[in-house]
């Protein structure tokens, strides 16, 4: 799809759409497709091309680096205990032996199909995250895609999503955080889909005639797309609890999406039309449904006899009480996890725990303190001298650098045009680092800032996007060229970054100059 159909699609928002008569009132025009047939071809062929590229870097040299031959960092947790779910004989992972399990198991279910695939070893704790940081890309090219209906603003994102330290980094690393990524990344795509779908059933209505069967708007049939989106929101608060923001954010967000669709279609009572309609039906599958995915995460926890506190009431926890009437296999369960809140809770800076790399969420939007994963010097001879054999977890500061410019940018658009898209962009964002300011005494650290580089990508290309949109629309060739020389500029420079960085990103000998020079800021090292 050319630029110049992207800006006639972007420019009226999906929240305030253009009216045309047809015969009672104004009401919205028939949504156009997503993509004609020759754009889906072109669409495919650049897919492919992406997810190739995707493939070749993030598999590239994927068994280093190692703490001689042994995980490293974080992994060192992980990677044991997706071991022990594949060799315990119950899909459990409860060994004392290796600490207190601070997190469910449907990450360490990932690591564990690496390891029955590869063995026990660095292709097998590394290969399910590599895959996911695949389909990452591949989703974020498809998911801005539909958002600009543009294959050219959804090709840049997926080169964004490529070139990005982060993304990049964990899906080279057995950690957990790169699988909630994933999740959280394909429910936002669900739930954008939905949006769509949504809108073009409520045309149908409205171009048959029945807007006005009831006061409420029509009913929506049952919506394949939102439950999809609730499932990848369960597997998410399987793989770490912080997904849970997400469940919150999303569902508030699609409730908006209908808000908006009501209101669009002259919906005589919009809001009540949504409590009546979709309020319901929205919570079972974005807020009730991830619950019963987070519940069956730890079935072979509830079917085990051996499982670390699986029988606690009647001994730890009383069977009576004002929570008596709970199932004693819930109370458990309840025990079990609340041991871990509790873990948690305590890993304050107030309480002397400190760690040298971690970071707080105010440094997150710039990358402004990075993690060091590995490191090591050895007799390579770099230049002559010893090498250094170091990766970092750290954002491309080409494109991390600029995302407060986007949120503004994405702010203006929000307000001033009402633009829908980066208001869900936002939102996503929001839901990866707003609720980490409420406990700033803790222990935090960049990777968790994982799950907040998806949707900084898709801001970034839609604000690219709208660039080319604004040439276009002035129909003088000088600003199209410059527009089309500046974004092709952004996005060479955002590859030259990331080739630069590729060695510490990587764990790549270089020499002790050279890592001088990858350190850009006092705070990266």
């Amino acid at each position: 799809m050319t630029t110049a159909a992207y800006a006639a699609d972007a420019e009226p928002s999906g929240l305030r759409p253009q009216t045309e008569d047809l015969g009672t009132r104004p009401g919205p025009p028939a949504p156009a497709p997503v993509f004609g047939a020759s754009d889906r071809v072109r669409g495919t062929v650049v897919g492919a091309v992406l997810t190739l590229i995707a493939v070749l870097t993030r598999f590239w040299d994927l068994t280093h680096p190692t703490d001689g031959g042994t995980p490293v960092f974080d992994e060192k947790h992980y990677v044991p205990q997706g071991w022990q779910v594949l060799t315990g004989g119950e899909w459990i992972e409860d060994n004392p032996g290796y600490g207190l399990v601070v997190h469910p198991p449907v990450g360490k279910w990932m690591l564990a199909a690496g390891e029955w695939m590869f063995g026990y070893g660095p292709m097998g704790w590394r290969v399910m995250s590599a895959v996911s940081g695949v389909i990452i890309v591949l989703a974020i090219y498809l998911t801005v895609r539909r958002l600009a209906r543009s294959t050219l603003v959804g090709a840049l994102a997926g080169v964004f999503a490529i070139c990005d330290g982060v993304l990049f980094v964990q899906s080279r690393m057995g950690m957990l955080d790169i699988f909630q990524a994933l999740f959280v990344v394909l429910a936002f795509a669900a739930v954008i889909a939905d949006r769509d779908q949504m809108r073009a059933r409520m045309h149908r209505v409205w171009s048959q005639g029945r807007i006005d069967d009831s006061p409420f708007g029509p009913r929506l049939g049952f919506r394949w797309y939102r439950f999809a989106a609730g499932v990848m929101l369960g597997l998410a608060c399987g793989t770490k609890w912080s997904g849970l923001y997400f469940v919150i954010f999303f569902t508030l967000l699609s409730l908006g999406f209908d808000v908006a669709a009501r209101r669009a279609y002259h919906v005589r009572r919009p809001w009540v039309g949504v409590l009546r309609r979709d309020l319901v039906p929205s919570g079972m599958s974005l807020a009730v449904m991830p619950v019963g995915i987070y519940l069956a995460a730890f079935a072979t926890w509830f079917a085990s006899e051996t499982a670390v506190y699986r029988y606690v009431v009647g001994t730890e926890v009383g069977t009576g009480g004002t929570f008596g009437w709970v199932p004693a296999a819930l109370r458990s369960l309840w025990y079990y996890e609340s041991g871990i809140l509790e873990f948690h809770a305590g890993l304050t800076n107030s309480a002397g725990n400190h760690h040298p790399w971690e970071s707080k969420p105010w440094t997150w939007p710039m990358s402004l303190r990075p993690m060091l994963y590995a490191i090591d010097y050895g007799p390579d001879q770099c230049g002559g001298g010893d090498c250094v054999r170091a990766q970092m977890l750290i954002g491309t500061p080409a494109l991390w650098w600029l995302a407060f410019p986007m949120i503004a940018w994405a702010l203006w658009r929000i307000m001033a045009r009402r633009d829908w898209r980066y208001a869900a962009v936002l939102v996503g964002y929001a839901a990866a680092i707003v609720p980490w300011f409420a406990e700033l005494d803790r222990q935090m650290y960049f990777f968790y800032a994982t799950a907040m580089a998806p949707f900084l990508m898709m801001g970034l290309a839609l604000c690219c996007g709208d660039l080319l949109a604004w040439a276009n629309r002035s129909r003088r060739s000088e600003r199209q060229t410059v527009a089309v020389l500046a974004v092709a500029i952004f996005a060479a420079l955002v590859i030259a970054n990331f080739v630069w960085l590729w060695p510490i990103l990587t764990g790549a000998p270089i020499s002790n100059v050279e890592w001088g020079r990858q350190l850009w800021l006092p705070s990266w090292s």
